[in-house]
């Protein structure tokens, strides 16, 4: 017996099973003829079929018209070698938007014929670059606002107050030009006061804070004001563990992503704003300046069922001065992607018609005290859901587990 089997034969309780469905890159098995023989959770989440739906199906119903994962898997059978493509494009009508993947494929030595297929997303990794380039554009503009503030402010306050004195001696028509000037010069500054939040660099005051307690209070806010006729959706997961982070910030952060959305929702008929919270393992990132790898599990999302962003847009949509709005100053989301930087987190867009997602990523909090490495268990102890919504027993062993690791969160 080998020391991986002696090792597995101490864990009568570990099923081949458990191992696939703890693993978060979607895994199936492709049977000789073609069908889906098997199927991980990871797997049913990304096609949005069940595992005994998948297994009526043959692979070339769930990918697109020559889609070169077919190729792969017939040379994978005549050659017997396990192979590698990289970003290929798995989307279809059944499951548009971002489905871009590296494909592992290898052969199943006791099964002849058979296939196994890995797929690991590549929306995360490039999301992560784009987010690293988000905060180098921040830093551009915090050095802008730096220099407005000093140059710009000052100057503009002495033609207010010329503006005022004129506007003193001036005739009813001139009165409305001496207004313009004013009104004008305050608009500028609070242009400029809004950039000099991107000048602060103060370390952010942190405290345990709960995000559904958060959430609660931005949809309230909303409600009484600019989305009082928007339909609101929660799915919350009540044993998240509590955020390490700023609650005045953290309310900035989603009260302009709501606020964005029900924006977008103006013209939309039955219009929704969906507020959900989840822990999602295998999101790691190497911080700049640091060689320890931080473990990003809490996500947190913003959707709504508007017109979507323009496709031309999504690249750059947390930069400054990037808006659709014809009076938008385009600073808003650049901040909102500052603040969640400066919390250790990245924040993405997913964006078609009737589905957009603004997909926030935090790192988990493990305690005061804890080591940095802490923060990386639950990792591999997420409670896994199929689409029947239930949680078997190893996964759910496994988030009592984490939450013992980080605390309870729920809706206060």
């Amino acid at each position: 017996m080998s020391t991986m089997e002696t090792h597995l034969a101490s864990f009568p309780s570990v099923t081949a099973e458990a191992v696939l469905n703890a693993l978060p890159h979607p895994v199936i098995m492709v049977s000789a003829d073609g069908t889906i023989a098997d199927a991980n959770v990871a797997a049913e989440a990304f096609f949005e079929v069940s595992v005994p739906l998948l297994r009526r199906h043959l692979l070339r119903d769930l990918v697109p018209f020559g889609s070169p994962l077919l190729t792969l898997v017939d040379q994978v059978r005549i050659s017997g070698a396990a192979v590698n493509e990289y970003k290929v494009d798995l989307s279809t009508p059944r499951n548009p938007g971002d489905r871009l993947v590296d494909l592992h494929v290898a052969p199943v030595p006791e099964q002849p014929d058979c296939v196994v297929v890995m797929l690991q997303e590549r929306s995360i990794a490039d999301k992560m670059d784009r987010q690293l380039t988000h905060r180098g554009a921040t830093r551009s503009v915090s050095a802008l606002a730096a220099m407005l503030a000093h140059e710009i402010k000052n100057p503009l306050s002495g033609i207010r107050g010329a503006a005022q004195l004129l506007e003193q001696s001036a005739t009813d028509d001139d009165r409305l030009l001496t207004r313009l000037i004013c009104d004008e010069a305050d608009r500028i500054v609070k242009l400029v006061s809004r950039l000099e939040v991107f000048t602060d660099e103060r370390p952010v005051e942190r405290e345990p804070v709960n995000i559904h307690a958060v959430l609660e209070h931005v949809k309230r806010l909303a409600q009484s004001g600019f989305a009082r006729n928007i339909k609101f959706i929660e799915e919350y997961d009540p044993s998240l563990p509590p955020v390490f982070a700023n609650r005045d910030h953290l309310v900035q952060v989603f009260l302009n992503l709501v606020k964005n959305a029900a924006e977008a929702l103006a013209d939309t008929e039955n219009a929704e704003i969906q507020l959900t919270t989840a822990f999602r393992p295998g999101v790691r990132l190497s911080l700049p300046g640091g060689a320890v790898r931080v473990s990003l599990p809490l996500e947190f999302c913003v959707k709504d069922n508007g017109p979507g962003v323009p496709e031309e847009l999504l690249p750059h949509l947390f930069d400054p001065f990037v808006t659709t709005k014809p009076t938008g100053s385009g600073l808003g989301l650049a901040l909102v992607a500052r603040i969640v930087g400066d919390h250790g987190g990245i924040i993405e867009c997913e964006s078609q018609p009737r589905r957009t997602i603004f997909r926030v990523l935090f790192p988990i909090y493990a305690g005061e005290g804890a080591a940095p490495e802490d923060a990386d268990l639950p990792d591999a102890e997420q409670p896994r859901k199929g689409k029947n919504g239930k949680v078997s027993a190893h996964a759910d062993a496994a988030g009592k587990r984490a939450r013992r690791a980080g605390g309870q969160s729920g809706l206060s």
